[in-house]
């Protein structure tokens, strides 16, 4: 059979809130099909579950048979065990308390099972088969409605003591900044995530109506009307107010960086997520400003890139953690 259709596939499944995907994965990190199903987040742990089965069962339908899928690796949203593949308390997932996600799948399809966080989980894709392809030590980040890190030595997950290690978009650089749906206050995830541009470009555009402004007219005249999404159309369409914003953005991201740049000295650093499309034109500006900020000499050649996965980070991120399990990956 055909090393990249049949042979060696994994399949990778992202958990969402209100949608599953489901994909099979070759070893080369190629998706080869998927499909999109609702996820039933609401009701008890039976129907969640349910709903990840049905998943799989229709993907499995599309005509790969059993033998030729070597595991099964899942994207949850956490917090989570990846080492028994236990989901403890998820807030998007109130189906879930203290749910063996990773036992009852592989009791259900007798295969290898492994469970871990999206962001660990994108990271160690692109570090088998991404971006990170070839580098030992990657810190890996998905900028969107939060952000979320990964953090791979030697080609590993860093997971910590319990399994709640990589937690970088709730390290704070201003004690006294906003708080954080964590907790805490100044994290990065509260000044620079999605949520945060837009309250951004919401204020600027209150205090400066200028109604020639792109962001202006793509909100239809109403400040409460602007999202993220239009913050990054009105730059590329060469709205200056959408350019400040985004300017701001990368300065907080790029003193977070800084900061993760003199405690890992990572190899590369990846930026995915929602948010990274707009911010793809910055990164080069990025790197500099991270390294000018740096007590490490050498900051300079630690090179900013964008993933190479993008809505499909959560279905390769999955096949990643089962397949790097069962030793299918190759670069």
């Amino acid at each position: 059979m055909s090393d990249s259709n049949n042979d060696g596939l994994v399949i990778g499944v992202d958990v969402g809130g209100t949608k599953i995907a489901a994909g099979f994965v070759s070893r080369t990190g190629q998706i080869t099909s998927q499909i999109r199903t609702p996820m039933s987040s609401h009701g008890d742990s039976a129907a969640g579950f349910a709903a990840v089965t049905a998943a799989v069962d229709a993907l499995l339908a599309q005509g790969s048979p059993n033998e030729n899928v070597h595991g099964i690796g899942i994207c949850s949203p956490g917090p989570l065990d990846p080492k028994s593949g236990v989901v403890l308390n998820p807030p998007n997932l109130p189906c879930w308390r203290n749910f063996p996600l990773a036992h009852e799948m592989s009791r259900i399809y007798q295969l290898p099972v492994k469970v871990d966080n999206d962001a660990n989980a994108a990271g160690l894709a692109e570090a088998l088969w991404g971006a990170g392809a070839g580098h030992r030590n990657i810190f890996y980040t998905t900028i969107g409605t939060g952000i979320g890190t990964g953090v791979i030595f030697d080609g590993e997950l860093y997971h910590g003591r319990t399994g709640a290690a990589g937690e970088g978009g709730h390290m704070s650089i201003d004690y006294r900044g906003p708080l954080c749906g964590c907790g805490k206050r100044g994290c990065i995830e509260s000044l620079a995530a999605g949520p945060a541009i837009r309250k951004r470009a919401q204020a600027k555009v209150a205090k400066h109506t200028d109604p020639d402004s792109i962001l202006w007219r793509l909100a239809g005249a109403s400040c409460e009307a602007i999202t993220c999404e239009m913050v990054g159309r009105a730059d590329a369409a060469g709205d200056s107010l959408a350019r400040e914003v985004l300017l701001e953005t990368v300065a907080l991201l790029s003193v977070w960086l800084s900061n993760i740049v003199d405690l890992l000295e990572p190899d590369v650093i990846i930026v995915g997520g929602g948010v990274a499309s707009m911010l793809q034109p910055f990164l080069g500006e990025m790197q500099k400003e991270i390294s000018g900020m740096c007590v490490n000499p050498r900051a300079h050649e630690i090179a900013v890139v964008p993933a190479r996965y993008g809505v499909d980070a959560g279905v390769a991120g999955g096949a990643a953690l089962c397949a790097q399990e069962n030793g299918k990956a190759k670069s």
